[in-house]
């Protein structure tokens, strides 16, 4: 199976814009090359992504990006869960939209760094046919609740202590036993592409996302 495999470094800063600022951001980065320091002023993974060179990043938090070819996606994955939120809700809810399903705990702490970066893909994408599902590994609905509301996360989240069918649903999808993973199923519910570790800019799960939208 064909797979791009990307590994993504820390950054400290976003691209910047206009002339005289990437003139500034390179003389930044030129110093902090002198000086052996790790901060870059552009995001590697992002232009990598977009470029689709093939090439890797390793990262030292371990943060990996998957992305599967169509040709090579498995079995749409069928799932149903009990929601923080009261009621249920299952696969079919989401027939015909990009599904970002993110495998998360309220004690998680990358969970929680994430969690705002998250909001905003899912705020980028409001009526264009892409929907976000939490998938609660470990809490109740409160606790849940109070972590959406927190950190401004909008869409609900199933919880794996009321039915864990859903975990083993996507169990072979992806490892479970480390998050924050976050899963991009496309329009017909396949896997399109893995997130393992925590996603420190909304950039690459931007780029996932609409690139999955465009697909016929």
């Amino acid at each position: 199976m064909t797979q791009r495999v990307v590994e993504r470094a820390r950054e400290s800063k976003r691209p910047a814009r206009g002339a005289r600022l990437r003139a500034a951001a390179s003389a930044l980065l030129v110093v902090g090359l002198i000086s052996g320091l790790a901060a870059c002023t552009s995001d590697p993974l992002a232009e990598q992504y977009r470029s689709g060179d093939n090439k890797g990043f390793v990262a030292a938090d371990g943060f990996r990006v998957v992305e599967i070819p169509a040709a090579d996606r498995t079995e749409p994955v069928e799932f149903e869960g009990v929601l923080d939120t009261g009621g249920t809700t299952s696969s079919a809810d989401y027939a015909g939209d990009v599904l970002v399903v993110n495998f998360w705990y309220a004690g998680c702490a990358p969970c929680r760094v994430e969690a705002p970066e998250l909001a905003a893909v899912d705020a980028e994408f409001q009526g264009q046919g892409v929907s976000f599902l939490g998938v609660n590994l470990y809490d109740g609905a409160a606790a849940s609740q109070a972590f959406a509301e927190k950190y401004g996360v909008a869409y609900p989240s199933a919880l794996a202590t009321e039915d864990g069918s859903i975990k083993l649903a996507f169990a072979g999808e992806t490892p479970l036993n480390a998050v924050p993973v976050t899963i991009v199923l496309d329009k017909h519910g396949r896997v399109a592409a893995r997130l393992v570790g925590q996603i420190e800019e909304a950039s690459i799960l931007e780029t996932i996302v609409r690139d999955a939208l465009e697909e016929s």
